[in-house]
């Protein structure tokens, strides 16, 4: 990846290609998201296509494993990779559900709230800092949720609790991962995710299970692959370029979800989608500066 990276960059500016790399991932899961509400409309369970994402998704990465061996799933912490894989698999199983059962636009917005929640996890669980200026944007992504969810306006249901609840997980997924990072490198980090989480997602599917037609396992295939290729796009993006400069990019996500939802489905965002996800993703972006910047006063 470092060569094919190196070749790219004599031809493209570094900073231009992070971009990319990073829209693309947004586009990814834009695709994931309208490929999970497609297959539900279609019958097939969430519990059933959390499954077939984490086994394609290993069979994609079936060839790093191959060439690498066993020595690449190393670890002195197994116990910390149980519990990432669980928060991860919930959060996955809680998304793919609440994507069945609301706006595709409204779960997308309401998954930006992921990394406000593990900003709190942070200080709560790894004594991280976070002073006031920290906790001013914490709090304005919370009022971006309430801009969506709007209570008092409007019932907030149980499928946005269950949007929630995915962020929650994934929350604090990343904060394992922060973690785990400190001893472990990140390509065993992943494989040893769904090396996990495979079997881990088998269990609960075979209680719903149905045997998926060619046209739905293609599309799970699909959803399994570009979910992998999200995770290498993220990667080579923070690789080429400053984190502060790449994440206004992940807001792309909405926009690429808004229109798929739009073209196959007519789901229009309201007004107040877009608002309260404007706000969330402006805590994101400056929580992500103020994290760049260690030396300042937080």
């Amino acid at each position: 990846m470092r060569k094919f990276d190196s070749k790219l960059t004599r031809h493209v500016p570094a900073a231009a290609l992070a971009a990319g790399f990073m829209i693309a991932a947004a586009a990814c899961t834009a695709v994931n998201a309208v490929l999970v509400r497609v297959l539900t409309d279609g019958g097939t369970n969430p519990l059933e296509i959390a499954f077939f994402r984490n086994l394609f998704g290993l069979l994609f990465l079936l060839p790093w494993l191959m060439r690498h061996g066993t020595d690449g799933l190393r670890t002195r912490r197994p116990g910390m990779h149980l519990w990432r894989a669980g928060w991860n698999l919930a959060g996955m199983i809680a998304f793919f559900y609440a994507i069945a059962l609301m706006p595709v636009a409204d779960v997308v917005a309401l998954n930006f709230t992921a990394p406000i929640f593990a900003s709190v996890g942070a200080v709560l669980f790894l004594g991280e800092a976070m002073r006031m200026r920290r906790w001013s944007a914490v709090f304005a992504g919370f009022l971006g949720a309430l801009v969506i969810l709007r209570p008092g306006f409007q019932e907030i249901g149980t499928p946005a609790t269950i949007a929630l609840f995915a962020a929650l997980s994934w929350a604090l997924m990343n904060l394992i991962a922060k973690d785990l990072a400190r001893t472990d490198p990140a390509p065993t980090i992943v494989i040893l995710n769904l090396l996990l989480m495979t079997p881990a997602s088998l269990l609960p599917a075979l209680f719903v299970w149905t045997t998926p037609s060619v046209w739905a396992l293609l599309m799970m295939a699909a959803h399994g692959v570009l979910g992998t290729v999200n995770q290498i796009c993220v990667v080579r993006a923070f690789k080429l370029a400053d984190t502060t400069f790449v994440m206004p990019f992940d807001f792309t996500r909405l926009p690429f979800v808004a229109v798929l939802a739009f073209l196959l489905f007519g789901e229009i965002p309201d007004i107040w989608t877009w608002i309260g996800a404007a706000m969330i993703f402006g805590a994101n972006v400056y929580l992500t500066r103020r994290e760049s910047a260690p030396t300042r006063k937080h």
